[in-house]
This record gives C-alpha cells, structure tokens and sequence, in this order.
C-alpha cells in the first residue's frame, strides 16, 4: 500500500524558511513524479511545484526563485524547502504522486499524503 506521509509544516513569520518533507513507502518510485500542492481555506487545491526520477522540475509563478523542490531517491523522500515565506504562502500543503517520466502541473496525481500545515504571519 502506497503511503506519503509529509512533514515541516508549521508557524513562521514572513519572510522566513521552512523546509516541507515528504517520506514515500509501499512500492518503488522510480519513474513517478513527485508532486507538491497546497490548499488554502476556501480555495481549489492548487499547484506548487514537481519533480520527476531524473530531477527536471517546475514551480508555479507565485513561487518561483523562493521555493525549490528536490528528491533523494535512494530515501525515496522529497522536499520543498521554502523561503522568503509569505502570508499567502498560509495553507495545507500536500505531497503527491503519479506515474509519470515528465513534470505533471496538475492536481491529478495517483497518491496523496495527508498534509501538513504551512501558517506565515504577517
């Protein structure tokens, strides 16, 4: 049984750093996607940025230069290190997976973790 289960999130002042990870189990991810999304209250749940096996990713504009996303596939975990927080930044931010050897900008992806809670106040 797939399982992403994420951790880091927490409460940070803007302009700060908090650094998002995500331990994968339960089959080998080679050749999937890694994915990080966010949700905040009473919006759509929202792309954030993705990785594939071989390290080619993309981020959303409203995060780009600040957040950087990186995998260790031997750990099968992935990370979003994220700085120069903004209040905006404020929501439940999910790992996610898919089968896929090319960045997926999307939300539809196989595997989702729980979430954790990113909190920047101004």
């Amino acid at each position: 049984q797939v399982q992403l289960v994420e951790s880091g999130g927490g409460l940070v002042q803007a302009g700060g750093s908090l650094r998002l990870s995500c331990a994968a189990s339960g089959r080998t991810f080679s050749n999937y996607a890694m994915g990080w999304f966010r949700q905040a209250p009473g919006k759509e749940r929202e792309f954030v940025a993705a990785i594939t096996w071989t390290g080619n990713n993309a981020y959303a504009d409203s995060v780009k230069g600040r957040f950087t996303i990186s995998r260790d596939n031997a750990k099968n975990t992935v990370y979003l290190q994220m700085n120069t927080l903004k209040p905006e930044d404020t929501a439940v931010y999910y790992c996610a997976a898919r089968r896929s050897t090319v960045v997926v900008p999307t939300t539809l992806y196989d595997y989702w973790g729980q979430g954790t809670q990113v909190t920047v106040s101004s």
